[in-house]
């Protein structure tokens, strides 16, 4: 008799630790399908705001390029001077890249992925 008692306690043990296992499955593809999502929210917002940012950037460049161009009577030179500030700022962002790109980033992502559930 006590041989039929620990064999259903061994079968209830061995259900109880398959449901355990199936519910910790659930859960990790329910937290990696909210970490997906969340990725992917932010990179989509960071792509809307990139173009969003670019088409201002572009209309705002050719005024001031027309307007430097009207300022010393030569079209060509304005758009010259306009791209040489362009260029100047590349070397710039170029030279403290890790700082503004690579830590931040970092930052956002390591909240994201290792904030406590």
């Amino acid at each position: 008799m006590a041989f039929e008692e620990v064999k259903e306690n061994v079968e209830d043990l061995k259900q109880q630790a398959k449901e355990l296992l199936d519910a910790n499955i659930r859960y990790y593809k329910l937290w990696g399908f909210k970490i997906l999502m969340k990725t992917n929210a932010m990179v989509l917002k960071m792509i809307l705001l990139g173009v969003l940012g670019t088409l201002v950037l572009l209309f705002f460049s050719l005024a001031l390029a027309l307007g430097i161009g009207y300022a010393v009577d030569n079209h060509a030179l304005g758009f010259l001077i306009v791209g040489c500030i362009y260029l100047v700022c590349f070397f710039i962002v170029y030279s403290v890249r890790n700082k503004i790109v690579e830590g931040p980033l970092l930052a956002r992502f390591s909240r994201i992925f290792l904030k406590k559930y």
